[in-house]
């Protein structure tokens, strides 16, 4: 069992290693993303899942060599190529869901050392997610979250002398003043109000 088992892991790999390159182009990056599957059936190798030992590598910098993930992406990039991977699983999945089925999928802070372009590149990738499963995102970036179907807003408050957290829906008018704060910090300008309301229209 467990050499059928290794040997469909080592072609799945190869699949999941094309769709994998092709989201990543998406959320602008140029990568070379791998998938090594290795291992031996020799005495001691064996585990609860077989004997093989799977390596994501990556070259996030044209002609630099595959290294292992955790090894030289930096934290924007980490966020993308788990994103790729989520994105990559989906599409492979699509075919196998039952009507109705539908996943929910977390994203915690998947803004982290991104912003501009990619961060914009990233709320396209969520919102088509969205399109067939509940994504739920926390973000501070107003390129993420105008993409959103429902915003809410996080907020601590000290209330009879302990901290509390809230959270509460946001639509509206309040939802363009939010947009146009992440924008431009504290100090709201008729300028951020306006860039808000774009991009929440380009973005709807």
């Amino acid at each position: 069992a467990a050499h059928i088992i290794s040997k469909k892991r080592y072609e799945t790999a190869r699949k999941l290693e094309k769709l994998v390159e092709s989201e990543i182009n998406d959320l602008a990056m140029r990568a070379d993303f791998q998938i090594e599957v290795s291992g031996t059936d020799e005495e001691g190798n064996w585990a609860a899942f077989g004997f093989d030992q799977v390596l994501y590598l990556i070259s996030t910098n044209p002609g630099e060599p595959l290294r292992r993930l955790e090894q030289i992406a930096s934290g924007g990039e980490l966020s993308r190529v788990m994103l790729a991977l989520k994105a990559s699983v989906e599409a492979g999945s699509a075919k196998k869901k039952t009507s109705g089925a539908q996943r929910t999928m977390v994203f915690d802070e998947i803004d982290i050392g991104i912003g501009g372009r990619a961060a914009e590149a990233v709320g396209k990738k969520l919102k088509q997610l969205s399109r067939a499963n509940q994504v739920l995102c926390v973000t501070h970036l107003p390129q993420i979250a105008t993409f959103a179907d429902h915003h809410y807003v996080i907020e601590k408050k000290q209330i009879a002398g302990r901290t509390r957290t809230t959270v509460r829906p946001i639509i509206g008018e309040e939802r363009t003043e939010e947009i146009a704060r992440m924008l431009s910090g504290a100090k709201l300008t008729d300028t951020s109000r306006k860039h808000a309301e774009q991009m929440l229209k380009a973005n709807a």
